[in-house]
């Protein structure tokens, strides 16, 4: 398949996010089918990491669009974030969930076992599948040696809704439909708040 160019994400966050879903990202071995995201864009969105403005760890956020800004969650989980839009914009897309295309022995590894639907059905999940930390932030994904992106096989519908975990933003911007998942697919984190 494919490697997505450059051209890809240098679009606003709302479009690149939603036509991400069944697209393939690879790292080594691996490569998984993107079944869920969620799209942060400032200014506006208080979700937003950018809403600090510029610090060292957010600066990956303002970078060049098909670049990686990959977060430590809670101390445990690599956030893989995919920035998009026009370089200082800061917006991107956080990868959700997954399916196992190739690597499924590795993957298994890294995930203690797990190999069914839900295996891959979260950001921490991904991240860990990947094999991924924040020495990946910057890196192109329209470039080989890294962690790619390829075409894929598009969702034949897509279910959206609210994003999930971010408390800590302002009750409008906790309600805005900036999640989207490939209805089809059983890899998806907190499907009820989907439609």
């Amino acid at each position: 398949m494919s490697r997505l160019g450059r051209a890809f994400f240098a679009r606003d966050v709302l479009d690149v996010a939603p036509a991400l879903v069944g697209m393939q990202v690879g790292h080594g071995a691996v490569r998984l089918r993107i079944t869920e995201v969620e799209a942060y864009r400032w200014p506006g969105d208080t979700a937003c990491h950018a809403r600090h403005g510029r610090t060292p760890r957010t600066e990956a956020l303002f970078g060049p669009p098909g670049t990686a800004y990959v977060y430590l969650c809670y101390g445990l989980h690599q956030m893989l974030n995919i920035v998009t839009g026009e370089e200082g914009s800061a917006q991107a897309v956080l990868v959700r969930s997954a399916e196992i295309v190739d690597g499924h022995a590795l993957v298994a590894e890294r995930r203690g076992g797990r190999t069914g639907p839900d295996a891959l059905a979260g950001p921490g999940k991904v991240g860990q599948a990947l094999g991924i930390d924040t020495r990946a932030t910057g890196q192109p994904f329209y470039e080989p040696g890294g962690i790619e992106l390829f075409a894929g096989t598009p969702a034949d519908a897509l279910v959206r809704g609210p994003r999930v975990g971010i408390d800590y933003a302002e009750a409008a911007h906790r309600a805005l439909p900036w999640r989207w998942a490939d209805a089809g697919s059983r890899a998806v984190s907190h499907r009820k708040k989907l439609e």
